[in-house]
């Protein structure tokens, strides 16, 4: 199957190496960074440098393949898919962009090929698994959702390194949240909904942050009395990105936020990356809770070390393409997370990192 893979970002490279390595897929990865594809091509990868913002350019390039496979920032999500569209490809991407996603949804209206984004981490994988265990309930009452992607080793004040796109990190915290409380879809504020847990002797803070829910507002609607997606953090993260994004108005100036911590927060390769979901409700008439607790952690060994959250946010995609590939999949339209069944995920070839990963037993 050939692929055009969009971005030769971190999380690009680690999708190319999968696919490629796999011997199923054709892959060229496409990106205006030459200097990155240099680094690709060196590793036996086919690359092509094309403007990714150009959607002329980019259009021209896609002809010939029959997946797209988007690792770009969020905001070229639209304009990849339709660009995806017109050159007939299939289209897959990592966007936690709702106003995106919405637009993607549209575009796959009656289209002849498939249209999946959101295939990461949260949204994603989170999706899948929530949707798996809530399914199982004869009446389904809470779905909490909670997904951190976190230094191993914090040392500055935010207790936070770069982990993925800045971009996305930003994007997340400043846009409202969908939720449903007591049945009723509702637009929650970012950053608020503050909480505590603790987790294998951790100390940890979640809140509200957008996009992590995918489209589980809609397939759950009227289904369930409280549903709800946050972002774990340290404890005292949340208090200071409230102090930059609000009283410091940087919320009204991001490109000048993004660019402070990319000068003065150091990316990290030594992380972890957290999944907790907490299902509740009624079966066979007993109120019961099911939990799904994983760790997955860095990749120190080999050639190439891989930090946990481009394993998890790369074996997100690549199994998603390759259930499609298998045709456990939708293959037209628009393919939502909660269709892919989570033990075909857990079992397939790259989506078996997070089965791999250490599940956690106690939950404080």
């Amino acid at each position: 199957m050939k692929v055009a893979l969009l971005g030769a970002g971190h999380i690009g490279q680690t999708i190319a190496r999968l696919l490629q390595g796999s011997g199923d897929y054709q892959v060229t990865v496409m990106d205006k960074n030459e200097a990155a594809l240099k680094q690709l091509a060196a590793q036996g990868l086919s690359t092509q440098t094309v403007d990714t913002e150009n959607n002329a350019q980019l259009a021209a390039a896609l002809r010939g393949n029959e997946v797209v496979v988007n690792a770009l920032p969020y905001h070229l999500a639209i304009p990849a898919a339709h660009m995806a569209l017109e050159a007939g490809c299939h289209y897959f991407d990592l966007t936690e962009d709702v106003a995106a996603t919405q637009e993607i949804k549209r575009i796959a209206q009656g289209a002849k090929t498939a249209f999946m984004p959101q295939c990461g981490l949260a949204p994603g994988f989170i999706g899948i698994v929530a949707h798996h265990l809530a399914k199982s309930f004869d009446t389904l009452h809470d779905v909490k959702m909670r997904v951190g992607a976190l230094p191993a080793f914090p040392t500055n004040a935010l207790k936070y390194n770069l982990t993925w796109s800045v971009d996305g990190l930003i994007n997340e915290y400043c846009h409202p949240c969908e939720a449903i409380h007591d049945g009723d879809v509702i637009a929650a504020l970012p950053l608020e909904g503050l909480e505590h847990f603790s987790l294998d002797g951790v100390e940890y803070e979640a809140f509200n942050t957008s996009g992590g829910l995918g489209t589980l507002c809609e397939t759950w609607d009227s289904k369930v009395r409280n549903l709800d997606y946050k972002t774990v953090r340290y404890p005292g993260h949340r208090d200071l990105m409230m102090f930059l994004l609000d009283d410091l108005q940087l919320k009204n100036d991001q490109e000048a936020l993004k660019a402070i911590m990319r000068k003065s927060m150091p990316a990290t390769m030594q992380d972890v990356v957290l999944v907790f979901v907490t299902v509740s409700g009624m079966k066979n008439g007993v109120l019961l809770q099911e939990v799904f607790a994983r760790k997955i952690f860095a990749q120190r060994d080999g050639d190439q070390p891989l930090s946990a959250i481009q394993i998890t946010t790369a074996a997100g995609i690549c199994a998603a393409v390759d259930l499609f590939r298998e045709g456990k999949l939708p293959q037209r339209g628009f393919i939502r997370q909660e269709e892919v069944a989570l033990p075909d995920f857990l079992s397939n070839r790259f989506g078996m990192a997070y089965q791999q990963s250490r599940q956690v037993e106690s939950i404080g």
